[in-house]
């Protein structure tokens, strides 16, 4: 049949059986051939469309959240398929959120675990303190680093990025909370490069934060978690603080002046303040 149908014979019946192989993977066909009673229908579609993007994991979804806003901004290949499944277009940017949404989730977690042992490796290198990565044993201190003496130290909360052009950091409430009591917290963010290396620092203003988050509407609804789009002016370089106890050796590096000699300056670092 998948040689003698006229409409059949777009794909080898290699590419057939493979793709019946992915529909069974996804979940999206039982293994009689079947569709699961809870994916008939346009929730076929949807799942299918869904499974396809987010195993392809296109280029653009990494910028999706800014890109594709609206039917207008998808891409032509989104559109042919979404069309193909029997879906608008509008539900082909529902599932380009969905699917954006949990690819950024993993990838935030895994980037952000990686900046906080860099950032505390590197502490430890340069600075004539105590130096301890807090977030490992409890996640509600409202900040991932203790850097410091017995005396005075700095609470760290440290966000991380690999993106050179643009920073947006995501903040919880308790970590906003703890920032309006807690004078020594600093919002860190770290540029990682492609070899996970630290290529940039800067602390996001206080004042900024405090301007730039939501309002509680009522005694009934709080938010809990915000997304924040940081502007240059918001960002000073380095690690503000750590400079009283620097090595002589750490001296204008990184953790003091945001940037690495021969590297150029992310674009969402600002000047000193």
């Amino acid at each position: 049949m998948f040689l003698s149908h006229p409409r059949l014979r777009d794909l080898t019946p290699t590419q057939y059986g493979a793709a019946l192989d992915w529909l069974r993977r996804e979940g999206i066909l039982q293994s009689a051939g079947s569709t699961p009673a809870a994916l008939s229908g346009k929730l076929a579609g949807l799942a299918v469309l869904r499974a396809a993007v987010a195993g392809a994991e296109p280029t653009w979804l990494l910028d999706a959240d800014r890109t594709i806003r609206s039917a207008h901004d998808l891409p032509l290949d989104v559109v042919s398929a979404a069309e193909a499944l029997g879906l608008g277009a509008n539900d082909a940017v529902q599932v380009i959120k969905t699917v954006w949404g949990k690819v950024d989730t993993r990838a935030r977690a895994a980037l952000g675990a990686a900046g906080e042992q860099r950032l505390v490796e590197l502490l430890t290198d340069a600075l004539d303190a105590e130096v301890l990565h807090v977030s490992e044993v409890s996640d509600g201190l409202g900040y991932d680093i203790l850097a410091g003496c017995a005396d005075e130290a700095l609470h760290l909360e440290v966000k991380t990025t690999n993106r050179r052009g643009r920073l947006a950091v995501y903040l919880s409430r308790n970590e906003y909370e703890v920032m309006r009591t807690d004078s020594e917290w600093r919002l860190v963010a770290v540029l990682l490069d492609d070899s996970g290396w630290i290529a940039g620092a800067g602390t996001v203003n206080r004042r900024w934060i405090a301007e730039a988050v939501p309002v509680d509407g009522s005694a009934h609804g709080r938010w809990e978690s915000v997304r924040l789009d940081v502007p240059r002016a918001a960002v000073s370089p380095g690690v503000e603080g750590v400079r009283r106890w620097l090595r002589p050796q750490a001296a204008g590096g990184v953790l003091d002046s945001g940037t690495i000699d021969g590297l150029p300056a992310p674009q969402w670092l600002g000047a000193a303040q």
